[in-house]
């Protein structure tokens, strides 16, 4: 290991010590040998005798340039400092806004003192295209641009690896399996039927990929994970976010009344509802409305295990559709060679599936032994594992997407117009559809065992 950290080391210092610029500037310093192209790196070292540099002079310069590299570096901490300040600011007040109007929505169907079912994370987006377009001055969107790349890029990502903290593969294990063809046949469906429609009418091939991202997996947090990857720009993200709000919250007003009335038993109504909602925010929101209005737990636990096992294809699907895009024309030859793989697969998703499992192993020394990595027991496990999410999801997640709409022109939003919406709801129905008859098969072979029928279960809850 030290070996490896050592030859990255000089192979790092090799490639500055050939820069021209930092030879210029290094020149009035030290002694800078010429660097041949072979793997042996020559130190610079100053001249032997009192310490003097070239030509004899003492090397005043040397201290300045440091002193000026080091201001350098806070002068460029300043400039990020008032544009990822500003989408900090916009991502809490996002928050407060959705929980005050989730809070609203539920009492509209009679439900009170429950949380709120609306996600900030959208919110933030709608805001920041407001204040983009309508209210900042050129100057202004000038001023808070060096840090809204850092939010969309940096803190997106680290948002993205602590959400692996959410995802365990004990929670599938214990509350049972059944319901992973539903999901694996849903996501198969909008992975493969939305790029395809997308590229039939005309959409960009980035937006058709996050759309089937945040339809298929977990809404806006998936269409944050692939972005990066495929290397999106804000219209495709902004469009994808728009499909996932509108037909997600549709699908979370409608689908719990239909449900009731569709399925026999709160299995099929749970995993159903985990696969036919988009969003993590939107599945709980219409699990909980089920289970206020029908006094149901059951769904609701069904339902959240089934968009935890959702959640879990993300690490598989980002990847498929990062290679998806790159498996066109003349790289279809090239589509799994490892070069390919290799971009295909960055570091942030590789330490998001690393978070995951770690979090699995957690959970499965607390089984086995009380005490996860025989250090924290379950309530210190549980307190840590979920503080490290919520850091991720709520607040990294919140300023990088308060970010994108305050980087995104309503300018670049007007080529696609209506195709990316047909696209969205096409696809939505399509993995509704897929989900509602993967239910209805895994019933009728015996995967999913009805316990009661629906009529006795209501005249019991008489």
């Amino acid at each position: 290991t030290r070996r490896l950290v050592k030859a990255g080391i000089m192979q790092a210092a090799r490639h500055l010590l050939r820069s021209p610029c930092l030879r210029r500037r290094l020149a009035p310093c030290v002694a800078l040998p010429v660097l041949p192209s072979s793997s042996s790196l020559l130190v610079p070292r100053r001249p032997r005798g009192l310490g003097l540099a070239v030509g004899g002079a003492p090397p005043r310069r040397c201290m300045s340039q440091q002193a000026g590299g080091e201001e350098g570096m806070v002068s460029s901490s300043l400039r990020m400092l008032p544009g990822v300040a500003s989408a900090a600011a916009l991502s809490s007040l996002s928050y407060v806004i959705a929980d005050k109007a989730g809070v609203q929505l539920l009492a509209l169907q009679g439900i009170t003192g429950a949380a709120s079912p609306i996600s900030g994370i959208p919110v933030a987006i709608l805001l920041g295209l407001g204040l983009k377009n309508f209210v900042l001055s050129q100057e202004q969107v000038k001023l808070i641009d060096p840090g809204l790349k850092l939010s969309t890029s940096l803190i997106l990502r680290t948002g993205i690896v602590c959400i692996g903290a959410k995802l365990s593969a004990m929670d599938i294990l214990t509350l049972g399996s059944a319901g992973i063809p539903a999901v694996v046949a849903s996501i198969t469906t909008g992975l493969l039927f939305i790029p395809w429609l997308g590229k039939k009418m005309g959409l960009p091939p980035h937006m058709s990929s996050l759309i089937a991202a945040g339809t298929s997996i977990c809404g806006v947090t998936a269409i944050s994970a692939l972005a990066p990857v495929i290397k999106a720009n804000q219209q495709d993200v902004s469009f994808a976010v728009a499909n996932v709000v509108m037909f997600g919250t549709l699908g979370m007003l409608m689908w719990p009344y239909l449900s009731h009335s569709i399925f026999l038993i709160p299995e099929q109504v749970g995993i159903f509802l985990g696969l036919a909602v988009h969003d993590t925010s939107q599945v709980m929101g219409a699990a909980l409305t089920y289970k206020q209005l029908f006094n149901d737990d059951l769904v609701f636990r069904i339902a959240a295990v089934t968009k935890l096992t959702r959640n879990i294809f993300l690490a598989a699907a980002i990847p498929f559709l990062a290679l998806q895009l790159n498996a066109g024309g003349a790289d279809r030859a090239k589509f799994w060679s490892w070069s390919t793989m290799k971009k295909s697969i960055p570091g942030f998703v590789l330490a998001f599936l690393f978070v995951a499992c770690l979090r699995s192993i957690g959970d499965h020394t607390i089984a086995e032994g009380g005490r996860a990595y025989g250090l924290l027991n379950k309530e210190e496990w549980t307190r840590f594992h979920s503080a490290v999410s919520t850091f991720g999801g709520h607040y990294c997640l919140g300023v990088a997407m308060a970010a994108v709409g305050l980087g995104t022109s309503l300018s670049v939003l007007k080529g696609v117009g209506y195709r990316a919406f047909l696209v969205g709801f096409a696809g939505s129905a399509a993995v509704s559809f897929t989900a509602f008859s993967s239910v209805m098969l895994l019933t009728k072979f015996g995967l999913i065992n009805p316990h009661s029928p629906k009529d006795e279960r209501d005249e019991l809850k008489r």
